[in-house]
């Protein structure tokens, strides 16, 4: 496979098309976080189509604003275009539109913060222009940002001049679990689980590791080698996306050593309990903390209930075995490293295992449950992995997820806990059903026949991981 291939994002390219199809003027809001793929999802969607394709760099915003009047007179065949003086960015997308009526033309104005960053003005002056020529024009108007606070508080947000403007919005997020396959067609089912808890859905990440290399062997190399991209990643996203880098770096070296619970994390990081939660706030809207609360919780109970984890692999990868290891890294100690991490790596793909699971794209394509809340129980020390409620039907599905190899007698043991923490949960008047999903369970058959439900690697290969 190239390693430049174009992957899976048929949804978003749906929706780009639909609305190029739509005729009408469009102005779109596209975001998502560094190195999700937004750049390559939009020059995938305008190859084919008239387009500008500006990417906005740190430089001023006049020489910002001159490179993109310079590559409009390119497309335009105009080279007299670029030496016209316009006062502002308004002026010169205006007249460009003028310029183009009549075509179906996609303009995208790729790392849109840059410029709001440097000249505050420019939403406004993007809103007069659109309220004045391009909402009547035939052109496709792309605003795109990895700047994941930025776009949703300075684009997106109730105070923002093109507020009310938009046509659309689309967050690109990371690609699907069944998509890794394509990435890696020679690795295991279970290695390919395995990157994807070093990884994520990340393409850029995903296309660092050499698919013909070994699992351990990129995890060394690609993660844990001083030089190496990924080596280095975490702090540097950090840092481009956080005000105070810092602090959130103490918040998710808590989290990541296991404390969970609010109170745990401001004892851990001695932050005072308001910007603990200011902070919080913040990694959960970028995606990369998760609040969880029991799934059977009450609102009230919700408030007190909750749980935090980091839910971004690389990063929860990251902050529990590069940044403590540091010292040792440093020193080209990686391979050492990885392998005396290997027994506490079982245990940390436990926990990737469980919230892939609970993708609701992962759980209905190998369980056919249909569900309205899927979730984690647990109370006074007793917990269930995967908790799936259809309110609907009054149905619930209980599952232990488990990453290890199961003999037939130890998954009996476990359905029959697991019945009995059920008792504990209520829901008296509903159905249930109760399973297991492990890398291997011995005589699933057999238990399967007496109406469990038990699932595990083999599954994911007969379903297709590349989906």
């Amino acid at each position: 496979m190239s390693r430049q291939k174009f992957v899976n994002r048929e949804r978003e390219l749906a929706f780009l098309e639909e609305r190029y199809a739509s005729g009408d003027a469009e102005l779109l809001i596209i975001y998502g976080r560094r190195r999700i793929g937004k750049t390559e999802l939009l020059l995938h969607f305008a190859r084919n189509k008239e387009h500008v394709y500006f990417l906005a760099s740190e430089k001023p915003y006049r020489d910002n604003l001159r490179e993109l009047q310079r590559m409009m007179g390119d497309f335009l065949g105009d080279r007299l275009f670029s030496r016209i003086e316009f006062s502002d960015i308004d002026e010169l997308l205006i007249e460009f539109s003028k310029r183009v009526r009549g075509r179906r033309v996609v303009l995208i104005i790729d790392e849109f913060p840059y410029l709001i960053e440097h000249y505050k003005p420019v939403l406004s002056l993007i809103q007069r222009a659109w309220d004045m020529e391009l909402s009547k024009s035939d052109l496709l108007l792309i605003l795109c940002g990895s700047s994941v606070s930025s776009m949703e508080t300075e684009v997106l947000g109730y105070k923002s001049p093109l507020y009310g403007r938009r046509t659309g919005q689309w967050m690109v997020d990371e690609l699907p679990f069944w998509s890794l396959r394509e990435f890696f067609p020679s690795y295991s089912t279970e290695d390919i689980v395995k990157v994807y808890g070093v990884l994520g859905g990340i393409p850029a990440y995903l296309l660092q590791f050499d698919p013909e290399k070994s699992f351990d062997e990129n995890v060394v190399e690609k993660v844990l080698s001083k030089g190496a991209f990924l080596y280095e990643e975490a702090e540097i996203l950090l840092k481009e996306e956080m005000r105070e880098p810092a602090n959130y770096f103490i918040i998710l070296q808590a989290i990541a050593s296991g404390r969970s619970r609010f109170g745990e994390i401001v004892n851990a990081t001695g932050l005072d309990k308001s910007l603990v939660s200011k902070y919080l706030n913040v990694l959960e809207k970028l995606r990369i903390v998760e609040r969880e609360v029991p799934v059977t919780a009450s609102r009230k109970e919700a408030l007190k209930r909750g749980k935090y984890s980091i839910t971004d692999n690389y990063l929860a990868f990251w902050f529990r075995y590069v940044l403590p290891n540091k010292s040792y890294l440093e020193t080209g100690l990686g391979k050492e490293i990885w392998e005396r991490s290997k027994e506490d790596f079982k245990e940390y793909m436990g926990g990737v295992f469980e919230r892939l699971l609970r993708k609701p794209e992962v759980f209905t394509k190998l369980t056919n449950f249909r569900f309205t809340k899927i979730g984690r129980w647990w109370h006074k020390g007793e917990e269930i992995d995967l908790v799936a409620l259809n309110e609907r039907e009054k149905k619930a599905l209980f599952i232990e997820v488990k990453w290890k190899d199961l003999s037939e007698r130890e998954a009996r043991g476990i359905l029959k806990d697991l019945k009995r923490k059920v008792k504990l949960v209520g829901l008296d008047e509903w159905g249930k059903h109760y399973g297991l999903v492990a890398k291997n369970v011995k005589g699933k058959d057999k238990i399967k026949e007496e109406g469990w439900l038990a699932w595990d690697l083999e599954d994911f290969e007969r379903l297709g991981v590349s989906g």
